[in-house]
């Protein structure tokens, strides 16, 4: 999803079967502004960011440290290779994870 994508937040919530104040929570937002955000108002870049990452990513935010973020960006840059394998080693395990658990 781009940033600049018209997204329909509405739906996304109730797929994830949360109330709005559940919802817009999770990123700083509050119910009545989420609200209005559902109803069509422009959402900021900043806030479809995290609606992102929180939402569609499923990151949970509050466990993301600045030096995890700096040694990725390091090892981008210097290591893309092992980079590019660890990312697709991750995600593979992140897939597996997920049918374990709904298997359960």
């Amino acid at each position: 999803m781009k940033t600049t994508d018209k997204i329909d937040v509405r739906e996304i919530r109730r797929k994830l079967g949360l109330n709005q104040s559940q919802f817009w929570s999770k990123i700083g937002v509050t119910q009545s502004g989420g609200s209005r955000y559902e109803s069509g108002r422009n959402i900021p870049r900043p806030v479809q960011a995290l609606l992102r990452l929180v939402h569609i990513e499923q990151i949970d935010i509050n466990k993301v440290k600045k030096e995890d973020v700096e040694v990725a960006s390091y090892l981008k840059s210097s290591n893309p290779d092992l980079f590019k394998n660890l990312k697709k080693e991750a995600r593979e395990d992140a897939k597996t994870k997920r049918k374990e658990s709904k298997s359960r």
